[in-house]
């Protein structure tokens, strides 16, 4: 590795239908974050196909890399640390992922680090925020819902995960109900700002249950019974909108608060929580506004990274890369990418959410 005073970390992420690479430095400075979405594409198709998804990768990676390196003002052998997302994701954009990164780190020969896309999200607000360890993490994406704490690098207890679907799921098959366009979670939250979130009576599955999970398929049924009652107009679809914005919120909220108080009797500390929300829909600025009026009535401090590093990036993959390879050095190269890997694998023995798992294990 070259000798400089301090690290340029290449981030690759293709878990999903975003082609993302960032260029973030080993003292917090993000150099650059690329992000090419096939909303495009993919909204001809009403929602992501993982294999148009993957050959989506193959044809924006090169020119997402490159776009980096130019606007970090870099050349490739700049380049300290080739880090990639090795899962938990579909399975061909992974695999698109680490090849290319394991390809970059042999010809450049720099070390090369596979990351768990959660530890991505995980680790984000440690990048944007300096946060300190310990924390409680709410990470909640399209698919994924869970509340972590996160204790130390590597030390991870999954206290809260869905049962079913995860909220921007649910926020994606509200939207394809409504036939209002793709991707679902900004359409809603742009139609809920002018409607109604009291006017139509959703669901809250799980709320105020002292079972510690999510649960959303109820709600996304509900929903799809309401929309069928009503003939749509703008007044209505917002008004629907807000209501299943609402409703979500509530649930996240609620589990969230659920949550603190465990997670405070955990770390057995006077000091405040410190509550990370990160994921896709800590994008939405209404659920945002809601878990920061929960932290300030339990007394937490709240954190929230930028919006353009809640949905998926290559510069918190880069970051999580980072702290990876400072703790446990580089990965090797016959790493497989994984379909499933949970951050926390002891958590469906603690809190299982299905009776039974594949051969392959839970999925995060």
């Amino acid at each position: 590795m070259k000798k400089n005073n301090y690290k340029n970390i290449l981030g690759i992420e293709t878990s999903c239908d975003d082609t993302a690479i960032g260029i973030v430095t080993s003292e917090k400075s993000i150099l650059s974050n690329i992000v090419i979405n096939q909303n495009s594409n993919l909204n001809k198709y009403g929602g992501i196909v993982p294999e148009i998804a993957a050959r989506d990768h193959l044809s924006n990676i090169d020119y997402a890399i490159q776009a980096a390196l130019d606007k970090a003002k870099l050349e490739l052998n700049d380049i300290d640390l080739i880090t990639a997302t090795g899962g938990p994701g579909l399975i061909g954009g992974v695999i698109v992922g680490t090849v290319f990164a394991k390809s970059l780190a042999m010809s450049l020969d720099r070390p090369y680090v596979a990351v768990n896309h959660l530890e991505g999200h995980a680790l984000t607000a440690r990048l944007t925020d300096n946060v300190k360890y310990p924390y409680l993490l709410l990470l909640v994406s399209g698919g994924h819902t869970q509340i972590i704490a996160v204790l130390e690098y590597g030390k991870y207890v999954r206290m809260s995960s869905t049962l079913d679907d995860a909220a921007g799921e649910t926020f994606d098959k509200a939207a394809k109900i409504l036939d209002i366009g793709f991707p679902g979670g900004p359409m809603i939250e742009k139609m809920a700002v002018d409607g109604d979130p009291k006017s139509f009576d959703l669901p809250k599955p799980m709320y105020k249950s002292k079972n510690p999970n999510f649960s959303f398929s109820g709600l996304k049924t509900a929903f799809n019974q309401t929309v069928s009652r009503n003939k749509l107009n703008k007044t209505i679809t917002k008004n629907l909108c807000a209501s299943i914005q609402k409703s979500i919120s509530d649930c996240l909220v609620d589990r969230t608060k659920f949550a603190i108080s465990k997670f405070t009797k955990m770390i057995n500390n006077k000091s405040n929580v410190q509550l990370v929300v990160a994921g896709g829909v800590a994008s939405n600025l209404y659920i945002r506004k809601e878990l920061k009026k929960l932290s300030l009535e339990a007394n937490a401090i709240f954190f929230a990274p930028p919006l353009d590093l809640c949905t998926d990036n290559g510069a918190m993959i880069a970051w999580a890369g980072y702290e990876k390879y400072n703790h446990e050095g580089e990965t090797n190269l016959d790493f497989k990418p994984r379909p499933r890997w949970p951050l926390d694998p002891e958590a469906h023995y603690m809190n299982p959410v299905q009776p039974k798992i594949g051969k392959s294990g839970v999925k995060a």
